[in-house]
C-alpha cells in the first residue's frame, strides 16, 4: 500500500511552464514504473483551449489546458488530485477551487511565500471540508511504484539509484526539498527503500503537520518504519513526539534533526525554509527538538551522519522480526532507460540521420555563430565589418577591405529611391493601413522582381556572356540580344542621359577606380553604353546595371545579386515605414481620375431565364 497518493491517483495541475515541467518529470516516473501518465489536465487560463506537449517515453503526449478546475472534473471526471504551481497571490484562490471541488479528494501547494493570511484560512478550511492540503512551498508526493506528484525523487537516474520504481518497508516526511531525495536514497542503500515520501514544505505555516501523515503510515501495513527530517523552529517535530508518546504504536518512527549550528550563531537567524529559526529561550531548537524526540522513544542518531547506519540496524530488526520481507531486487538493466533525444544520440554517435537540408555558410551550435568558419565576434574584435559578413555568407568570401568598401557604398547607394516606387509606395499604403514593420516590409519586398530590381540579375547574366562570348564584337553582341533577349538589362533610363548622368552611377565609376579594383564586366558594360548612345543619349548603362557589373567583378555569383538589392531597400522600406507611423498616415486610397474606368456604358440587366 502506500498513502496519499497511488496507482489510482490522476492529477491536474494548476500553472504554466513550471506545471508543464512538473508534469514531464511525473511522466518520466510514469514510464519507469511501467505505468499510465496519471495527469489529466492543466488548468492555466492564458492558455485555455491549447494542450501542453509532455514527452513520454519515445511519445508525445498532448494534455490540454483549461480555464478553471470545474472544467477539467466535468471533462475528466476521474482526476482526485490537484498540485498547486501558481503565484503566492493567486495560490490562494487556487486552492479555495481546489478544496471546494467535489471530485478531488488530495491537494499539494508547490508554491513558496504564500501570505500568513491565506495559509490560515487554507487551513481553516481544508479543516472545514475535510480534506488534506499539503504544503505550501512543498517539492511533492512519491509513493514508489505507484505514483509521483511534483518533481521530489530529482532527475531520472536519481529515481533509479533511489529505487523509486518499486515499494520498500520505510515512510519518509520531510520539510526539506533535497533532504527527501538525499533520504530516500539512503533508505534504498541501507534498507529496502520509500512506501511513500512527503514533502511537507518548509513555509512558516504548513498547512498539514507531520502527525497528520504519521496517522496515515501507522494505518498502512506496509509502511514499518518511517523517518522524519524535521529543522529548527514551529513545533510540528514536538507535535510528533507527543503523538508517538501517546500510546504503543506499530510503526518504528526515526528522527533527526537539523540545525545544531544554530548553538554557535546569534538567536533568531533564519536557515533556508521561511520556518527555520529558532525563537526565544532556545524554544523550537533543534537540541530541544532532538531531547524531546529521544524522550518520546523516537530513534535519534547522534549525528546526521550515523543515519545511514540507524536505518540499516532499524531494517535488520525488521527483518529478524519478520516484519520486512527480504525484497528481490530489480537488475538494472532491466529497468528502461530513457530514450535519447536525436541530438544526443547523433554526438553520442549512436545513430545517424540522413539531414534535411546542407548549410556551408554557418554554424551556430557552439557558443556563437560562426560565419564560413569565423566566429562572429572576433570578426566584430579584429575590424571587419557587415559588407565583411555579407561575403562570406553570400559568397563564402572573406572581401578585402576595398572590396568590402565598394559593397558599402553599393548599399548606401540602393537604399532607397524615393516614396514613388513600387516597393516603396507597397510599404507606406500598408503602413498607412496600421499594418506592423514586418508585414509592411513585405509588401514592398514582394514587389521586388523582373521589372523592379530585375535588371540587376539580368544585366549581370547578359554582360558576362558578352565579355565571354564577345569580348571584341559589342555589335555582335547587341545583335544577339536583340535577336535572343531583347533589350540589353541595365542599359537605359528614364530621365537620365550623356547630358544628364546619373550621379549614382558616377559616384560607383569613380569609387571602383579609386579603389584600384579591377572591373573587365564594368568596362565592357561602358563599351556597350558606347555604341547605344550613339543611337539614343538615354541609352546608358543605369545604376541597375552598373552595380551588377561591380558585383560581378567582385566575384558574387549573378543569383545573389538580387539580394543586394533587397538588403539595400529594406533598409530605406524601413524608414519609409517609420516615417508614415511618425506622420501618423492615414489610410491611402486611390483618386478616380489617376484611374482609367475602361468599363462598358451602364445598361440593364436582362431577366434570367428560369
Amino acid at each position: 500500500m502506500s498513502i496519499v497518493a497511488n496507482e489510482n491517483t490522476r492529477v491536474v495541475i494548476m500553472g504554466g511552464p513550471a506545471a508543464v515541467s512538473a508534469a514531464k518529470r511525473m511522466a518520466e516516473f510514469s514510464y519507469l514504473c511501467g505505468q499510465e501518465f496519471q495527469v489529466t489536465a492543466f488548468v492555466f487560463p492564458p492558455d485555455a483551449g491549447k494542450t501542453a506537449e509532455v514527452p513520454f517515453g519515445s511519445q508525445f503526449l498532448a494534455i490540454p489546458i483549461y480555464k478553471t478546475l470545474e472544467e477539467v472534473t466535468t471533462a475528466h471526471p476521474e482526476t482526485n488530485t490537484c498540485l498547486v504551481y501558481i503565484a503566492p497571490n493567486r495560490a490562494y484562490k487556487g486552492c479555495m477551487e481546489a478544496l471546494d471541488n467535489d471530485k478531488i479528494k488530495f491537494v499539494s501547494m508547490i508554491t513558496e511565500g504564500v501570505p500568513e493570511r491565506d495559509a490560515k484560512l487554507l487551513i481553516k478550511h481544508s479543516k472545514k471540508v475535510g480534506k488534506l492540503l499539503n504544503g505550501p512551498s512543498s517539492i511533492g508526493v512519491v509513493s514508489a511504484g505507484k505514483s509521483r506528484l511534483g518533481v521530489i525523487g530529482g532527475e531520472y537516474h536519481n529515481l533509479k539509484l533511489s529505487k523509486l520504481y518499486r515499494p520498500g518497508s520505510f515512510g519518509v516526511l520531510t520539510k526539506s526539498g533535497g533532504l527527501s531525495n538525499e533520504i530516500m536514497w539512503l533508505v534504498s542503500q541501507f534498507a529496502d527503500g520509500v512506501t511513500t515520501t512527503v514533502g511537507i514544505g518548509g513555509d512558516t505555516y504548513p498547512c498539514t503537520d507531520f502527525v497528520t501523515y504519521l496517522e496515515e503510515f501507522e494505518k498502512d501495513p506496509d509502511t514499518k518504519s518511517v523517518i522524519i527530517v524535521g529543522e529548527m523552529g514551529g513545533d510540528l517535530e514536538e507535535k510528533a513526539a507527543e503523538w508517538y508518546a501517546e500510546k504503543p504504536r506499530r510503526i518504528k518512527l526515526i528522527a533527526v534533526v537539523s540545525g545544531f549550528c544554530q548553538e554557535s550563531l546569534p538567536k533568531g537567524m533564519k536557515f533556508g525554509h521561511a520556518g527555520a529559526k529558532e525563537g526565544k529561550q532556545g524554544e523550537g531548537s533543534a537540541r530541544a527538538k532532538s531531547d524531546l524526540l529521544k524522550k518520546a522513544g523516537v530513534i535519534v542518531p547522534s549525528t546526521f551522519g550515523d543515519l545511514g547506519e540507524t536505518i540499516k540496524k532499524t531494517y535488520e530488526d525488521l527483518k529478524a522480526t519478520g516484519q520486512a520481507a527480504v525484497v528481490k531486487d530489480i537488475s538494472p538493466s532491466d529497468l528502461p532507460d530513457l530514450p535519447l533525444k536525436i541530438e544526443e544520440a547523433v554526438t553520442a554517435g549512436d545513430v545517424q540521420v540522413q539531414p534535411l537540408f546542407k548549410s556551408t555558410i554557418s554554424d551556430d551550435r557552439g557558443d556563437e555563430p560562426l560565419y564560413c568558419g569565423y566566429p562572429a565576434s572576433e570578426l566584430i574584435q579584429k575590424g571587419y565589418d557587415v559588407p565583411h559578413v555579407i561575403g562570406l555568407l553570400w559568397n563564402k568570401k572573406l572581401l578585402s577591405n576595398s572590396e568590402a568598401e565598394i559593397v558599402k557604398r553599393i548599399l548606401m547607394l540602393a537604399a532607397d529611391h524615393g516614396p514613388c516606387v513600387s516597393g516603396a509606395f507597397a510599404t507606406i499604403m500598408a503602413a498607412c493601413a496600421g499594418i506592423g514593420m514586418s508585414q509592411s516590409v513585405a509588401a514592398g519586398l514582394i514587389m521586388i522582381g523582373p521589372r523592379f530590381g530585375g535588371a540587376v540579375t539580368g544585366a549581370a547574366t547578359h554582360f558576362r556572356y558578352g565579355l565571354q562570348n564577345y569580348p571584341n564584337d559589342v555589335p555582335g553582341f547587341l545583335s544577339y540580344m536583340k535577336k535572343n533577349v531583347g533589350p540589353v538589362p541595365g542599359i537605359g533610363h528614364r530621365v537620365k542621359s550623356l547630358k544628364n548622368p546619373d550621379k549614382r552611377v558616377e559616384e560607383l565609376k569613380r569609387s571602383v577606380k579609386e579603389l584600384g579594383l579591377r572591373t573587365p564586366t564594368l568596362d565592357y558594360a561602358l563599351s556597350v553604353e558606347a555604341v547605344t548612345t550613339t543611337k539614343k543619349d538615354n541609352l546608358i548603362l543605369n545604376v541597375d546595371g552598373c552595380i551588377a557589373c561591380v558585383l560581378v567583378d567582385l566575384g558574387f555569383p549573378a543569383e545573389s545579386l538580387n539580394g543586394f538589392f533587397v538588403l539595400a531597400r529594406t533598409i530605406g522600406m524601413i524608414g519609409h515605414w517609420c516615417d508614415q507611423k511618425r506622420e501618423d498616415g492615414k489610410l491611402i486610397r486611390m483618386y478616380n481620375y489617376l484611374v482609367n474606368f475602361a468599363v462598358s456604358r451602364r445598361k440593364e440587366v436582362p431577366e434570367r431565364q428560369k
